[in-house]
């Protein structure tokens, strides 16, 4: 009987494909996503995502890759294989965690767009790490990986190059829509290439993983188009310098501000380090546009009247030493603020990031110069590279899959698409809300929700490129709240019992005007409790157990406050 239900249960996990997030859901950024048929892993994006205020000296966040580590290396439990990684586009929050993440698996061939692809290759590159992504147009977009036959579709978004892939298996079509919005008239004039998503949905699609971020939104997300016209129309009634600060990968958008500039005779600087690089491989690949002689670099700023220069400026998310909060800082010699400039911020802050904005917008005002972002009113300088209700609802219409579940979104965008649904008569059992780490299980007729494994938050410090340990992130909100207390105990290496009085030092608490009662208590306290373990007690850690639960458990009764307390053990 068990041998039976055995082969039942491998036979159904044979007809099954197995979809997995490992960021992604109830989340805007760290996108990564697993399709999993028999032993075979097919993973979608490599994203990073953005510490909150909150996250003290984090400066990355990464998708949880234990399940990968688990079961697709030598040493873990399960013999599976990941066949291959698609990148549907160049954003940070889908390609940004790849010089972290790829060093800790096994190779495996990864494949991208001609934009996404060089961008993906120079940040591999910069962490000395071998470029391994190849490219694949959309021209001959159809590629195998395993059994899953992947067609690469375009689609518009805020970068070029953005993709939506149809994943072909034996057990049923999977439709995985990226970020991306229909844009009918975007400023590459690359559409979206609705032929082939109506080819796709001929073929019968189970499931649409779709972008749900713009889904509380109504209608249609706006064109790329009517920016160009804004950004001439500023420039020209602008008497001093125009500062353009955007999205390093957004290239339509830098191509928009240099068009405009162009018009109006002014040269174009580029500062930063993130966009100079965009701009060197946007330029190789024909992407973005810039006649000759209309570039100078920063040294050259000073040759030309306020009026005839424009600046493109990586720092639009108020980023700690990005080049535009540099400048706000007055740190470049040849870029002075001045109150005849302008500076346009055409993004929106990423969520978490308001603050950082914020703070950049103040430091710009201080300097006297005109800031032209969405509270200023002054018109359009940008538009969501997400699709709105009228977008998803479209996509919906095109595809007809059986099944619908939203990706990169915040628990309250997937509400929102669900609605969407609902309104196209889907039922709500054909809606798929899901958290990271849920498994769904498919095939070409149905999709049901499977186990659930534990995916936790991998906090990242730059500097070092290692990863935090979630209790570390703790004790550093519990030191900024709280403060700490350290408790220096001397005994005696003989016997375990104390050589002299406990030393009770306080950083950053709110006990300091008790610090003498204090100090005595936990002395007398202290002693007490080693004086009455049974035998002669040498074992440091035990030691600094019942020393700091003697000082926690006094500290909350007495004063309502948790320090982080530190033991610290030195025999004599």
């Amino acid at each position: 009987m068990a041998k039976e239900q055995t082969q039942k249960t491998e036979k159904m996990q044979a007809e099954t494909v197995k979809f997995l997030s490992l960021g992604g859901e109830e989340d805007v950024t760290r996108n990564m996503y697993l399709y999993e048929y028999k032993d075979q892993i097919l993973i979608v994006d490599c994203g990073l995502g953005f510490p909150d205020e909150t996250m003290l000296g984090v400066d990355l966040l990464l998708p949880d890759i234990t399940y990968l580590l688990q079961n697709s290396m030598p040493e873990g439990k399960a013999k599976k294989k990941i066949v291959g990684m698609l990148l549907t586009h160049g954003h940070e929050d889908h390609i940004g965690g790849l010089p972290y993440i790829l060093p800790q698996l096994p190779s495996f061939p990864i494949y991208g767009s001609p934009l996404t692809a060089a961008l993906a290759n120079e940040k591999l590159t910069e962490f000395n790490t071998q470029p391994v992504v190849k490219t694949v147009t959309f021209t001959n977009g159809n590629i195998q990986i395993g059994d899953f036959n992947i067609t690469f579709i375009h689609v518009t978004h805020s970068i070029p190059d953005a993709a939506h892939f149809f994943i072909e298996t034996p057990v049923g079509n999977y439709y995985h829509g990226a970020d991306y919005k229909f844009d009918l008239t975007p400023a590459d004039q690359k559409r979206t290439e609705f032929r082939k998503i109506t080819q796709a949905a001929q073929k019968g699609i189970t499931v649409l993983f779709s972008d749900c971020l713009g889904a509380e939104r109504p209608g249609f997300t706006p064109s790329e188009e009517m920016l160009t016209q804004n950004f001439e129309k500023t420039m020209r009634e602008s008497q001093g310098k125009v500062f353009v600060t955007t999205n390093s990968s957004n290239v339509s958008r830098l191509n928009q501000a240099i068009e405009a500039a162009e018009k109006l005779n002014r040269k174009v600087c580029f500062v930063g380090r993130s966009i100079i690089k965009v701009k060197q491989i946007a330029q190789k690949l024909g992407y973005l546009h810039i006649k000759r002689g209309t570039e100078i670099q920063i040294e050259a700023i000073p040759r030309y009247k306020s009026n005839q220069v424009m600046l493109l400026v990586a720092g639009s998310q108020g980023q700690e030493n990005s080049a535009m909060t540099r400048i706000a800082g007055g740190e470049y010699n040849a870029i002075k603020l001045q109150p005849s400039d302008m500076v346009i911020f055409s993004a929106d802050p990423i969520p978490g990031n308001e603050l950082a904005v914020s703070s950049l917008v103040d430091a710009i005002a201080k300097k006297g110069a005109t800031v032209i972002n969405s509270d200023s009113g002054s018109g359009s300088y940008h538009v969501s590279g997400h699709g709105s209700s009228g977008d998803h609802m479209l996509l919906i219409s095109l595809t007809q899959p059986k099944f619908l579940l939203p990706i990169s979104g915040t628990y309250r965008h997937m509400i929102a698409y669900r609605n969407l649904g609902e309104k196209m008569n889907y039922k709500r059992n054909q809606i798929f809300l899901i958290e990271n780490g849920q498994e769904v299980l498919l095939n070409a007729q149905q999709a049901k929700m499977g186990k659930k494994i534990e995916v936790k938050n991998v906090y990242v410090d730059e500097v070092s490129g290692e990863e935090l340990e979630s209790y570390v992130i703790r004790d550093r909100e519990r030191l900024a709240q709280e403060g700490v207390l350290i408790l220096l105990v001397e005994i005696k290496a003989s016997n375990g019992q104390l050589a002299s009085k406990t030393e009770v030092i306080m950083r950053g608490t709110s006990l300091s005007e008790s610090r003498e009662e204090l100090t005595k208590y936990l002395q007398k306290e202290i002693a007490k409790a080693l004086s009455n373990q049974k035998g002669n007690v040498t074992n440091r850690v035990y030691i600094r157990r019942v020393v700091g639960d003697v000082a926690e458990r006094y500290i909350f009764k007495k004063f309502h406050s948790q320090p982080l307390v530190l033991p610290v053990v030195i025999e004599v």
